[in-house]
């Protein structure tokens, strides 16, 4: 496949990026201090379309690509990696789910409204014992008339507290496990809906991380998204994109961290010499720029798999396990090359470490994309 970005994509690319490096990075540090949502920044991300940027043009969205979201999450997560995974539930997880699965009135009443930014949505599916093994979801969904009445707590939820739409995997048919899960669309003004506390994360800190608690919640039948008890195949078509899109903040982590280390090696002066010189230095610096470059083209794979209606699973899983585990080793060797300076707090590759630290495990744990992939290489591969 030929990567080569076309003019739009540059256009977007070098938007997104001047947008991040003026207003993202000279408060990036203290949005992680302080543990804050970045309010300001998701209401110019709002002003600026980019909550309707994967959203097809007949809602008000600009209909992009999925490449070119990862591009865009790449230079969003190279400022704050927290600012990209808020744009990145609204854009992929919800966007999609509910342009891919919502009646033709679910799609009309909703899709403009996260194009403008007014609705932002959350996948709330973790709980207690539900994260990996997502049929083991305990949250109920029981019909009562012409209503769903909720009960039950999630978990780990991005934009769990700033959202007020969330898309909740429940069990609406308790005696058929994860063949009785469903998915149901969530006012968060709903009564019975409450956030019952937040979290407080290692990295990504000013991400909107919560716990959501649903006791007696009613909402109308109608806010079914999907067929009934086919919550769980919703979900994992959901993940096979928040994969690839996890891989791309990854990516931004791992980009901005190989930057500041390459610079710092340029001016760092260790025996009457710029680090950069000794091979020891350049060695680490090639193998991170080669990882780099090949976790992109992974990530970017999956993505044109997906815009060409292909199936992308394995590709997608694929792309998540190696990028985030190039983060770690890219952020840890910045560390490595930066020495006493890259450990503190004061320094930006301290946060990129932390930042990426939580791609290894949200939408699926890299155990289970191994799992994954070595299901569908079994399937192509195996013995006939």
């Amino acid at each position: 496949m030929d990567f080569t970005l076309t003019e739009e994509q540059v256009r977007y690319r070098n938007l997104i990026r001047r947008f991040a490096q003026e207003r993202i990075e000279p408060i990036a540090q203290q949005l992680d201090e302080e543990g804050l949502y970045p309010i300001q920044i998701v209401d110019e991300m709002r002003q600026l379309g980019l909550y309707g940027l994967t959203l097809p043009q007949e809602y008000g969205g600009s209909g992009v690509d999925s490449v070119t979201f990862c591009i865009a999450l790449e230079e969003l997560a190279k400022a704050a990696a927290g600012v990209a995974v808020i744009f990145a539930v609204q854009n992929s997880i919800g966007a999609f789910t509910i342009n891919e699965y919502g009646t033709p009135e679910q799609r009309e009443e909703i899709l403009p409204k996260m194009a403008t930014g007014e609705i932002l949505t959350s996948l709330a599916l973790t709980e207690e014992a539900a994260g990996s093994d997502a049929g083991n979801i305990q949250t109920t969904a029981i019909r009562d008339g012409d209503h769903f009445v909720l009960n039950g707590k999630k978990r780990y939820i991005t934009n769990g507290k700033y959202a007020n739409l969330h898309l909740v995997v429940a069990l609406t048919n308790p005696g058929r496990g994860k063949k009785g899960l469903s998915c149901i669309l969530v006012p968060s003004n709903t009564p019975g809906f409450s956030v019952s506390r937040t979290m407080n994360p290692m990295g990504q800190r000013c991400s909107d991380n919560a716990e959501l608690e649903f006791v007696n919640c009613r909402v109308p039948a109608k806010n079914l998204l999907g067929k009934e008890n086919r919550g769980l195949s919703i979900a994992l078509r959901a993940f096979d994109g928040g994969r690839f899109s996890v891989a791309a903040i990854a990516l931004g982590c791992a980009q901005a961290a190989f930057e500041k280390a390459l610079q710092y090696a340029q001016r760092r002066v260790q025996f009457g010499q710029a680090i950069i010189g000794f091979q020891s230095i350049e060695f680490m610096l090639a193998e991170m720029g080669t990882q780099i470059e090949a976790a992109r083209l992974l990530t970017y794979r999956a993505a044109a798999l997906k815009d060409q209606r292909l199936t992308y699973t394995k590709e997608s899983s694929m792309a998540k396990m190696f990028a985030t585990e190039v983060a770690e080793m890219v952020c840890h060797r910045a560390i490595q090359i930066m020495g006493g300076a890259g450990y503190m707090r004061e320094n930006d590759v301290e946060r990129y470490y932390r930042d990426q630290r939580v791609c290894q495990i949200y939408e699926g744990t890299n155990q289970i994309q191994r799992w994954i992939i070595a299901i569908h290489l079994i399937k192509e591969f195996g013995a006939k």
